[in-house]
């Protein structure tokens, strides 16, 4: 052994989640190991995933606004682009990032080991880095180990075939891409290629995109990508064959066909990372699916091991894992604390965006939950028009008995930005007349949110009330 060391809480994990335990760990005064396998902190959320794409999708958007701009009379020639300048620019913010989250802990004297950790047993684990190994004892242990693409069974192993983490490295613009998946970073990778000039298939099992959301919410999204891309619902891809000319790939279902193409993304959800770290010397049993059972304090089975982020369950979402991890770090601290948010808020970063939290239509109604719909059309939005986002919804559905909301989903420009009022509301018990007695600035994108209240409360006088 080349080392050794003690330390009361040992982080397997440096990604959104791991990172914050370990801040808010240093800060309420215990003493905190933070162990990355990667090298630099930030997870894939930050490496390769959450911020590059962002970065892609600002770019892609920049692109698409001065096409768009000539409906306002305003005329741009036809954009250049450097794919080079691209990769550096994403690598110059991902580096920023990165060099600010070491700063932090260092300056909060997190002590940091890289390395791939292992659990010994349930009190140590092994850290195997470059510079040799060492072995950690710690007190409590919270595991952040994050998640990873999945892969399709059966799928040939050629770099034209692509993971998440491979598409948003810009390994080439092919002239044909094919997305399987047609959830949300299927759909935000596909703008990002559309925009640099790929011909973008995209291919999802459900009858919808982004089936988690509601159709209606989803609507004005679906019926511009439409115009530009060959969306396939209800269709899977039956086998797919490497060859010098592309990818051949096999399509069933709602379409059969067999296409050759340039390029393809598999976007077809992620897998929790809790395979290759010891956990059986641990004692602890995973689920059907791989995931790791916790309570609302974060605890496992073993009260010392705590869980966060991806390996706990759905939705494998930052903003989840960082919430979690403070409370980890807050429960460990003897503090009073739990991780029982009433909604986690889900974004699409499309364009338009798509955002919603809470209930949706669809689970109300499977559920038998009785509700009252409030929606509200941005083409009926003088703020929404004027900068040209009129292909929009803002939709809020409201307990019928007490007035309450229950979930709501937004379309449209910055939605991302603007589903947090309604996050807000559902935290605090809001009803459909305290979200429309509360003033909104006009003209304003977020005023359509207290609109699809008012269409409930019956206060609305920017459209005609819905007869009963």
């Amino acid at each position: 052994m080349d080392n050794e060391m003690k330390t009361g809480i040992a982080i397997l994990g440096g990604g959104p989640g791991g990172y914050s335990a370990a801040f808010r760990a240093a800060d309420l005064g215990l003493e905190v190991c933070l162990i990355e396998q990667g090298g630099r902190l930030g997870g894939v959320c930050l490496n390769v995933g959450c911020i590059p794409s962002k970065t892609l999708l600002h770019a892609a958007a920049v692109i698409e606004e001065a096409r768009a701009a000539s409906g306002f009379g305003v005329q741009f020639g036809a954009p250049r682009i450097d794919i080079e300048a691209l990769r550096s620019h994403k690598a110059r913010i991902i580096t920023q990032l990165t060099n600010g989250l070491e700063s932090l802990c260092k300056a909060r004297k997190v002590t940091r080991l890289t390395g791939h950790g292992t659990f010994i047993d349930r009190q140590n684990l092994l850290v195997s880095g470059t510079d040799g190994a060492t072995r950690v004892r710690f007190t409590d242990a919270i595991i952040a180990t994050g998640s990873h693409p999945f892969v399709l069974p059966g799928c040939p192993d050629d770099p034209r075939i692509w993971d998440s983490t491979a598409a948003l490295a810009l390994p080439t613009v092919p002239r044909r891409l094919l997305i399987i998946g047609g959830g949300i970073i299927g759909l935000e990778m596909a703008q990002v290629y559309s925009a640099l000039g790929s011909e973008i298939t995209v291919v999802e099992m459900q009858p919808q995109i982004i089936p988690s959301a509601d159709r209606d919410v989803v609507q004005p999204l679906f019926l511009k990508l439409k115009k530009v891309y060959r969306i396939c619902t209800e269709t899977k891809v039956a086998g797919m064959t490497a060859g010098p000319a592309g990818i051949e790939v096999v399509l069933a279902g709602k379409t059969a066909a067999t296409e050759l193409f340039d390029a393809v993304l598999v976007a077809v959800g992620r897998r929790p990372n809790t395979q290759g770290f010891g956990l059986e010397k641990t004692g602890l049993t995973l689920d059907e699916r791989g995931f790791l059972a916790v309570n609302e304090r974060q605890q496992t089975a073993l009260p010392h091991f705590y869980a966060i982020g991806d390996v706990v369950g759905e939705p494998m979402l930052a903003h989840k894992a960082s919430h979690q991890g403070k409370v980890a770090a807050e429960v460990i601290a003897g503090q009073k604390t739990a991780f029982m948010p009433m909604t986690i808020p889900s974004v699409a970063y499309t364009s338009p965006e798509v955002a919603w939290m809470g209930l949706t239509e669809q689970d109300a109604q499977q559920q038998g939950v009785p509700y009252a719909k409030g929606k509200f059309p941005w083409g009926a939005s003088g703020r929404a028009l004027s900068a040209g986002a009129g292909n929009g919804v803002s939709k809020a559905l409201f307990d019928p008995a007490s007035g309450r909301i229950l979930g709501a989903g937004i379309c449209g420009q910055n939605a991302g930005e603007l589903i947090h009022e309604a996050v807000l509301a559902l935290e605090m018990g809001a009803t459909a007349e305290d979200i429309s007695r509360t003033v909104h600035a006009h003209p304003t994108l977020a005023e359509t949110f207290a609109f699809a209240a008012e269409m409930v409360h019956g206060s609305i006088t920017d459209l005609l009330l819905p007869k009963k």
